[in-house]
């Protein structure tokens, strides 16, 4: 989905300039003329006096004296630009859809600490399967709500779209994978050898091939697909379509088509059990959860989300992530400012946490579950929230539109 609030921060920096030194004679020195010696000194010092005299003069006009180049001196190469702010401990990054950047914060101080510019409309964010890089879907296509005449927007920009890798030892973007039109979601495979990305307006899955960097692969799929997700086992490859309201299956080791499981309406991302047995499909505008049987490919059961008190809008499940210990998943629910808290086992509602931020899209978890995140694009800010007691301990203002979030340990 294009969408888009909010603009992008900076930051500047400034070099300083080395100072030079000029040397003369001191003035009032009274000459000496009783001897040769000293009428020689005065004869090699009046030049001398008037040199220094021209000097003041000069400077009294505003202008400068030309200073003569010392020996052997040259020109001071430019200051490296300054090293990125590694973070010390866990991190967060960020997708700003808007800003062209993943923004990194110190989860524990609640701060920005960088910003990686990365390309176009950064989105879908994940970190490789190594936890070495950060992956990111760009693209080069115009930013547009619902219902939007797409006619009548700028043409897109195919050179901008792929898959950018940032190094997360030095946080630099080192390489840009070739992915498709208008990526905007992708999972990789669990030996991380390739990546899944959904092309939402081409209706299509390109598989990369990441030794490569090439596309291997295309598979049709519904209209607008939009969330991709590999089975905790790595044999088939959930892939959502908005338009179509449906769930494309794929096998993964012949990339043929599966089935295509009939959801909701626009269902916007997937969420497995840890056993891969049944998945979670959200289906934004009619506020449920389709609870789809893995092995029979047909939805098996749905979770209808209330209407939250104070909210102006109803639910609309978007993002979800599930718990460590694979007990909860955690679905964002956009427009509705809150998250729903789901029990996998019994597939109920357990709690909604609420006033989390602005349209909460992505959603990621501490490595021992006790904290979430949620990225709020239309408040530009993400949100901290404790497990625990389902309260917003901090909102990071961060500027531009955040869209996706992963956490990230720090490795010893």
């Amino acid at each position: 989905m294009r969408r888009a609030t909010g603009a992008p921060a900076g930051a500047e920096w400034a070099i300083g300039a080395p100072r030079a030194k000029a040397w003369g004679v001191r003035a009032g020195e009274a000459p000496r003329t009783n001897d040769a010696e000293g009428a020689m000194r005065n004869v090699l010092r009046v030049p001398a006096a008037a040199i220094v005299c021209a000097v003041m003069v000069t400077s009294a006009c505003g202008g400068s004296a030309p200073q003569p180049p010392l020996s052997g001196a040259t020109t001071p190469a430019p200051a490296p630009p300054p090293k990125p702010v590694l973070p010390a401990g866990p991190a967060l990054y960020v997708s700003d859809e808007t800003g062209g950047n993943v923004i990194v914060i110190d989860p524990a101080a609640g701060q920005v600490l960088e910003r990686i510019a990365v390309g176009k409309r950064p989105r879908g964010i994940r970190v490789s399967r190594d936890g070495t890089q950060l992956l990111v879907a760009l693209s080069g296509s115009a930013i547009a709500g619902p219902n939007v005449d797409e006619s009548k927007l700028p043409p897109p920009d195919r050179s901008a779209d792929g898959i950018g890798v940032v190094d997360l030892a030095t946080h630099k973007l080192v390489k840009k994978y070739e992915s498709g039109d208008d990526p905007e979601l992708f999972d990789t495979s669990p030996d991380g050898s390739t990546i899944y990305v959904s092309n939402e307006d081409a209706a299509q899955v390109s598989i990369i091939d990441v030794a490569t960097g090439n596309i291997a692969a295309r598979i049709g799929v519904g209209g607008e697909p939009e969330g991709v997700t590999v089975n905790p086992d790595g044999t088939m490859v959930f892939v959502t379509s908005e338009e179509s309201g449906d769930v494309a299956a794929i096998d993964t080791k012949t990339r043929k088509l599966l089935a295509r499981i009939k959801t909701g309406p626009r269902p916007r991302s997937v969420t497995f059990s840890k056993d891969g047995a049944i998945a979670f499909v959200p289906s934004e505008t009619a506020a449920f959860i389709s609870v789809i049987d893995v092995a029979k490919r047909k939805v098996a059961a749905t979770i209808q989300l209330p209407k939250i008190e104070g909210a102006e809008t109803p639910p609309r499940p978007m993002g979800g992530v599930l718990s460590p210990d694979g007990t909860q998943v955690f679905m964002s629910l956009g427009r509705a400012s809150a998250v729903a808290v789901i029990d996998v086992a019994s597939r109920k509602l357990l709690r909604t946490i609420t006033g989390v931020g602005a349209r909460p899209w992505g959603v990621a978890l501490s490595a021992d579950g006790s904290k979430l995140y949620t990225a709020n694009g239309p408040s530009g800010d993400v949100s901290i929230i404790d497990v625990a007691n389902g309260k917003v301990e901090k909102k990071v203002s961060t500027g531009g539109s955040p869209w996706g979030v992963v956490y990230v340990e720090k490795k010893q």
